[in-house]
């Protein structure tokens, strides 16, 4: 404005006051702004017509310091399944197989373990029960008779499962290396390995019957000849160290071929031979007998000498350094 100037009227119809260069105009004081409102939670978008769901409500985080939910316990991993056969225990009646056979071999081996329980329940029970029921039928009644039977035929029996068992084995053998003539058995040394394998099972033969003996001549003084019963089991007990006879006979042959194998079955019955006679040893020692000690020990000392002179031979047959 100028000097001279009339004034005019302020904004809002107030005198602005005066001044050095005339009237200046002076605001009002603004009104705050009204106090905004929060905004309405937003509903998700549902079609039209259909009734919209609330969100469901976030748990929140426990505070600090509460304790927080453990996680529940991870299962662990199952364990994988092994290509070896599972562990067989005491008593279940089996042998533990070998797990480098192959599946032809396992099943073989599986098939005569099969039939060594009927064989083996046919020879325990038809044994006593043939020739006790014949002692008790000479010496008491008839009727022993009628048990001989029976037992007659639970031993057929037995045999029958025997036989079974033979053409398993020999089906076994075929597929086996040690059941075939070494591919050493040009050498010198196989060869005189063999023979010395031969000589030892043909003294396990003498050694078994000669067992065989003994126990026929102690059932005497046992009682066993005038008791049923006591015979039954005196023939079952001898029947034991025939057998072995006669196994230990048919490895000769193999032996005398320059066959492995027959080391291999001459080293297994000896270690039953090594068995009994730590029995009647320690029984001696107990007894106080030196009888059975000095006999049981030479026994172990020569079943000992054996075992480990077949493994050598057994090795050298099969071009091995023994």
């Amino acid at each position: 404005m100028y000097p001279g100037q009339p004034q005019q009227p302020g904004p809002y119809g107030q005198q602005p006051p005066a001044g050095p260069y005339g009237q200046q105009p002076q605001y009002q004081q603004q009104q705050p702004y009204p106090q905004q409102q929060p905004y309405a939670p937003q509903q998700p978008y549902a079609p039209q017509g259909y009734p919209q769901q609330p969100h469901p409500q976030q748990q929140p985080y426990p505070p600090q310091g509460y304790p927080q939910q453990p996680y529940p316990p991870q299962q662990p991993y199952p364990p994988q399944q092994s290509a070896q056969p599972p562990a067989q225990h005491v008593g279940e009646g089996r042998m533990r197989l070998d797990p480098n056979l192959t599946p032809a071999q396992r099943d073989l081996a599986l098939k005569i373990q099969a039939k060594s329980k009927p064989m083996a329940y046919g020879m325990v029970l038809g044994i006593p029960l043939t020739f006790g029921g014949v002692h008790y039928g000479i010496t008491r009644q008839p009727l022993g008779f009628v048990a001989a039977l029976a037992g007659l035929g639970l031993l057929a029996f037995g045999v029958f499962s025997l036989l079974q068992m033979r053409a398993l084995k020999q089906q076994l053998r075929l597929i086996t290396a040690d059941a075939w003539r070494s591919p050493a058995a040009h050498l010198p040394g196989a060869r005189k390995a063999a023979t010395q394998a031969a000589y030892l099972n043909g003294l396990l033969v003498l050694l078994s019957l000669a067992a065989t003996g003994y126990l026929l001549y102690k059932g005497a003084g046992w009682g066993a000849y005038g008791n049923s019963l006591g015979f039954g089991a005196l023939m079952l007990g001898a029947a034991l160290p025939f057998g072995m006879a006669l196994a230990a006979a048919t490895t000769v042959p193999q032996l005398l071929q320059v066959i492995p194998a027959g080391a291999k079955v001459g080293r297994s019955l000896y270690s039953i031979i090594f068995v009994l006679a730590t029995t009647v040893t320690g029984e001696g020692i107990k007894g106080g007998s030196p009888g059975p000690v000095v006999g049981g020990g030479a026994t172990l000392l020569i079943c000992g000498g054996a075992m480990s002179l077949l493994g050598k031979a057994a090795k050298r047959m099969r071009g091995e350094q023994g």
